[in-house]
């Protein structure tokens, strides 16, 4: 075991995993980190055949914090049937072509909205005015939940989060995470109740629904865990992710100028580097269904393993200067949205979205820039992001 993935602590990963991921690539790209009780696998080979062998890793581990507490059968800890019952019930509202057809209409009015909100006021900040509740709004539209404000939305992507980091077992986190639920269970039940005696073609409606015998629905226990990841990744993949893209431009003004001057090519490749640079999803978890040898060791049947998309996203194998934020770097593959099976369904309405709310921001607000003293402070590992975003500018 390495000395090294020996010493490192929760803590040492939330505050900022890129230093550790960088040396774990170098020294011991597949380790066991007895802090998470998991195996890292950091190098992009190597996490692409994590992510991409079911017959060698499976998707199922009940040791994952995803699985411990939001349950069983969850969307990206399932394997064959089960997972594809439940991925095609949620995933056809969020195909690319179905995303092209609501999500400027969707989108763009709520971004419009908030940004009018505190255009007026030369400064915001961003995190909470802005990318978190445009975010959460347009997935819970997605859903249904239409009536549900933006700030009940974000307690509820945090309530959940600490249960998706719960990692070291942190009885603090996991009482949040099961408050949370219970929050949530209550908000959708008569949304559920409804759907259930009556389909509407929402995602929630065809989870219910689709591919059953007239007259009957899926329980609400076989569904529940994976509408908790799809409220957790849906509500906070495109806002952190947006939030890491304006970070990188602001802190390139020659990239973030030529953006201004032809947004339309620019910002969809802004998009792509930010998520590569700052992954806001940072791992797929994966157990092997035997003893498997890999980097030189052996990952022992039935173990927790994660493949680590943030550290895939800067090997130097992979990416010329991968610490450096370059939209103008040769686009390639980036690992962000996973690999494989259990790549993100929602990839497509977290990109789109992610464009539209750069688009309005750079619409509407000029001369951008972070408040001196007050920069960014960035946390966690598998979520990574600003955790407060303090800008001046002038309203255009």
């Amino acid at each position: 075991m390495s000395g090294f993935a020996e010493s490192i602590t929760v803590e040492d990963l939330e505050r900022d995993p890129y230093p550790i991921y960088e040396q774990l690539r170098e020294e011991s790209p597949v380790a066991f980190v007895p802090a998470i009780n998991s195996w890292l696998a950091t190098r992009w080979e190597d996490v692409q055949i994590v992510s991409n062998k079911p017959e060698i890793f499976s998707a199922e581990d009940d040791n994952a914090p995803v699985v411990r507490h939001f349950g069983s059968p969850a969307i990206i800890h399932t394997d064959g049937a089960v997972h594809k019952e439940l991925r095609k019930g949620l995933a056809a509202h969020y195909m690319p072509g179905k995303v092209a057809s609501y999500i400027d209409g969707l989108a763009r009015p709520i971004a419009k909205q908030h940004i009018e909100r505190l255009r007026n006021n030369g400064q915001a900040e961003l995190m909470s005015e802005y990318f978190e509740p445009v975010s959460v709004l347009c997935l819970a539209k997605t859903l249904g939940l239409g009536d549900v404000g933006s700030e009940v939305l974000m307690e509820w992507f945090h309530g959940l989060a600490m249960g998706a980091i719960n990692f070291a077992q942190d009885p603090e986190r996991t009482k949040q995470c099961d408050e949370t639920k219970v929050q949530i269970e209550a908000a959708l039940d008569p949304l559920l109740t409804r759907l259930e005696q009556e389909g509407d073609g929402s995602p929630l409606s065809h989870l219910l629904h689709h591919s059953m015998p007239e007259g009957e629905v899926r329980s609400r226990d076989f569904i529940l865990p994976s509408v908790y990841v799809t409220l957790l990744g849906g509500m906070q993949e495109p806002g952190h992710g947006g939030a890491n893209t304006l970070f990188g431009l602001l802190h390139n003004p020659e990239q973030l100028g030529a953006l201004m001057n032809d947004p339309k090519t620019w910002v969809p490749k802004a998009v792509q580097e930010g998520v590569r640079w700052i992954a806001p999803i940072g791992t797929q978890g994966r157990s092997p269904i035997e003893d498997f040898e890999m980097a030189g060791v052996v990952v022992p049947k039935g173990a927790s393993i994660s493949s680590v998309l943030a550290s895939a996203n800067r090997d130097t194998a992979v990416f010329e200067k991968p610490d450096d934020f370059d939209m103008t770097r040769k686009q390639s593959t980036v690992a962000s949205f996973g690999f494989g099976p259990h790549f993100c369904a929602g990839k497509w309405f977290a990109n789109a979205q992610m464009e539209i709310m750069l688009e309005v921001l750079f619409e509407m607000l000029g001369d951008i820039e972070m408040v001196e003293g007050s920069p960014p402070e960035f946390f966690g590992w598998e979520f990574r992001a600003p955790t407060s975003f303090k800008v001046r500018f002038k309203a255009k």
